[in-house]
């Protein structure tokens, strides 16, 4: 007998999903493991806001719902989220969501270091992405489009990474991205580049493997840290000599 169990399968229960993400100390909790660490549940319950027993009841629920996953390391829980499914969602919520008022200097720190650089995906965002993107573009390392949103075009939309321009490497920014020891398997790929409509700055930077050998290198090269709030990155003095052969301080769009 043919198996029928896919035409007995009801409509996804996204309202069941979505509720997991509703209450604001669990989204806090997914936020601060959207930059891909494990973190320890003590660490996740001081950006909850919470006291411990509270933060573990609110990662029962995140488990249960499979959107994180669980190590045991000795004594210690690690945290991760499940898949990257998870941080497409958290991305293309901070996208579509109101933005809060800032009441309090640590709200302050913590927006101004998640818009000057952070990751996305595994790539950089923020000012720094954005600024090193449209560096690549003016250096024709880049082409096919002019790294801002253009949100009449179909596909260039703010709640998803875009799909609107065609962006390819050259083989100049090949070679030059040879030059900063990124893996030839990622440079000799010539299909279109991945890219995201950055949600702080309202402007294209780049993303997939691409963007993500370039994010990993410049942690490699020491270029980039991982900043004290979740997320965040900072840029080093070498960084800024660095970055700055290509993509010299500017006021992006």
């Amino acid at each position: 007998m043919a198996d029928d169990s896919r035409a007995q399968a009801g409509d996804p229960d996204i309202a069941h999903l979505a509720s997991a993400f509703a209450d604001p100390r669990r989204a806090r909790v997914l936020m601060a493991l959207a930059d891909g660490r494990a973190l320890p549940a003590g660490r996740l319950a001081e950006e909850a806001g919470v006291a411990a027993s509270t933060a573990s009841n609110h990662l029962a629920i995140l488990l249960d719902h499979q959107l994180v996953t669980v190590e045991h390391q000795g004594r210690h829980r690690y945290y991760r989220l499940a898949s990257n499914e998870v941080e497409g969602v958290l991305e293309a919520l901070a996208r579509l969501a109101p933005r809060t008022p800032i009441t309090s200097l640590r709200q302050h720190t913590r927006a101004r270091a998640l818009r000057a650089a952070r990751t996305c995906y595994g790539h950089l965002a923020g000012h720094l992405g954005v600024r090193l993107f449209q560096a690549m573009l003016r250096a024709g390392w880049i082409t096919g489009g002019d790294g801002y949103h253009h949100p009449e075009i179909a596909g260039d939309r703010l709640s998803a990474p875009g799909k609107g321009t065609q962006y390819h490497l050259t083989d100049h920014g090949a070679a030059a991205l040879t030059q900063w020891g990124l893996p030839p398997g990622v440079l000799g790929q010539r299909r279109p580049l991945r890219y995201c409509v950055d949600w702080t700055e309202q402007a294209h930077h780049l993303a997939g493997p691409l963007g993500t050998a370039l994010t990993e290198r410049s942690f490699e090269l020491g270029w980039t840290t991982r900043g004290t709030i979740h997320r965040s990155v900072e840029l080093t003095p070498t960084g800024e000599t660095g970055f700055a052969t290509i993509a010299p301080p500017s006021t992006t769009p």
